[in-house]
């Protein structure tokens, strides 16, 4: 049997030194847009760019080749240890049993030269809880994903395949706010790389030709031209951008007791959860995607990083019609039970979906206060500075003040409806289930011992109405999750039920 002295130290794929000269692409990319927009003749700042870039790809590369010089690795049998830095030597050493998860990534280039780069997360919220190797072949990144997760036990599954891509879920890829804000944030990205080199992008002869021709033109028939071609933009991206972060997706239970992950189509990524992290899982609708009949799922799950990593790593399902929601949320959730049966089988409907389950309603006293600060806070501010300016500059504001309170606040008062709507919370069995929102809504399912604590919190205005906000506090996911405006002569009897015993003693009192 091997010892922990004897165990060999493994070393990082010859070939990281090529993923990282790929970083030339950028200066020479950088210089041939320059030379493409200027006919040739870049100026003193662009060439001034370049060397910059240049000397930053330099040292970028020499920072490879010191990686992969002094990085080693070894898998003990109870520890992963890994060796790195060059003036100051880092010896870290973490217990097996303290990793939570190992995701793979590969980006084209390191997809082109057969690597992956690995990391594994230790249920820490900071970059140093991250263990991360770049860049190992793909087989062998492959096998250590399998060593460092080796201690799980097997799932008692029929087909562990829980969920595959389809193409026709492409259909739901415009139903989000990237039609519009994707195309603005790629044409500023655009507009801050030409004005880094020297260049005004409204200089450019096509660009400038289509500003004059905009401006000659009547405003009735330009407007709607621009947003039709933002919109088809939109749509073009928002499919491209779904396809290449979707591609090939499979959702699946190991032979470890893992959820695994895997997409990507020019950048892979392999995200593992491990069972026994599993806390629940989020039904996510937003209102695009909920009125073309979608949703997509996230695992709420520990060990997944701080809180901008955990919503990235823990999607376990795309933008996909609502059926294809509700059934990865069952699956994964009766798999996560072990043999205690499906979510729903327990509730008096006799449903076997935990989403078809029905909640409790929340007090009228929500729906009015979401109206009135829908009042405060999108038509009082806007009809108050159009009746200001009016009272100032011109009588015509003031009809405007007029007419936008008239359209706005119906809307208001509907959106304040659906909202209320959508507020709503259940015991199913060993489940808790809460749902809330309206431009985002989420259907929360959380396993009930996973609740650590509960805070309820109101305003002088809440305690009027007679709500409450009820949060439940989970070491996972968001940290917390809130029923909101539930009525508060119920918040901590319902607390109570939810973990039995947590509040008696001060519902005694």
């Amino acid at each position: 049997m091997t010892t922990h002295a004897e165990t060999p130290w493994r070393t990082l794929s010859p070939r990281t030194l090529l993923a990282h000269c790929a970083w030339l692409g950028a200066p020479l990319g950088s210089f041939g847009l320059t030379l493409l927009a200027t006919g040739g003749h870049p100026g003193a700042r662009a060439w001034s760019t370049l060397g910059t870039v240049t000397v930053v790809f330099l040292v970028i590369t020499a920072a490879g080749l010191v990686t992969y010089r002094r990085t080693r690795y070894r898998v003990t049998p109870d520890a992963f240890e890994l060796h790195t830095g060059l003036f100051t030597r880092r010896v870290r050493s973490v217990p097996l049993h303290r990793i939570r998860n190992v995701d793979l990534t590969a980006n084209p280039v390191q997809r082109v030269l057969g690597l992956a780069v690995l990391r594994a997360g230790t249920g820490g919220g900071t970059r140093s809880a991250e263990l991360s190797l770049e860049a190992l072949t793909r087989p062998a990144a492959e096998r250590l994903r399998v060593e460092l997760l080796a201690r799980a036990g097997a799932v008692d599954a029929e087909d562990p395949v829980v969920s595959t891509a389809d193409p026709r879920w492409l259909r739901y890829a415009p139903l989000t706010f990237w039609i519009f804000g994707g195309v603005f944030a790629a044409v500023g990205a655009i507009w801050r790389v030409l004005d880094g080199v020297g260049i005004k992008p409204w200089r450019i002869g096509f660009v400038r030709h289509a500003f004059e021709g905009f401006g000659r033109s009547a405003l009735w028939l330009t407007i709607p031209l621009a947003l039709l071609v933002v919109t088809a933009l939109g749509v073009v991206g928002a499919m491209a951008l779904y396809a290449e972060n979707w591609w090939k997706y499979r959702l699946e239970w190991t032979d470890e007791a893992t959820l695994r992950v895997r997409r990507g189509m020019f950048t892979t990524r392999s995200v593992s959860i491990e069972r026994a992290r599993l806390r629940g899982v989020v039904l996510r609708e937003p209102m695009l995607l909920r009125a073309g009949g979608g949703a997509s799922v996230r695992a709420v799950a520990g060990g997944l990083g701080n809180r901008e990593e955990n919503r990235k790593r823990s999607v376990i399902l795309p933008p996909a019609p609502k059926s294809e929601a509700e059934r990865v949320c069952t699956h994964v959730l009766g798999q996560q039970g072990g043999r205690t049966g499906r979510m729903g089988q327990t509730g008096q409907t006799g449903q076997t979906g935990q989403m078809e389950v029905p909640l409790t309603a929340h007090p009228r006293a929500a729906l009015r206060r979401r109206f009135v600060r829908g009042l405060l806070w999108v038509v009082a501010p806007v009809t108050v500075a159009l009746a200001v300016l009016g009272a100032l500059l011109t009588p015509v504001l003031l009809y405007c003040a007029a007419a936008y309170a008239v359209l706005a606040t119906p809307v208001v008062h509907a959106l304040a409806r659906d909202a209320y709507r959508s507020l709503g919370h259940a015991l199913r069995g060993n489940w808790l289930v809460i749902r809330s929102g309206t431009f985002q809504r989420e259907t929360v399912t959380l396993d009930r011992s996973s609740v650590l604590a509960w805070t309820f919190t109101d305003t002088p205005f809440s305690r009027r109405a007679g709500v409450v906000t009820a949060t439940a506090a989970v070491a996972a996911g968001e940290d917390g999750y809130r029923i909101r405006d539930m009525a508060a002569t119920e918040a901590a009897g319902f607390a109570d039920a939810a973990v039995s015993g947590m509040l008696r003693e001060f519902l005694d009192i």
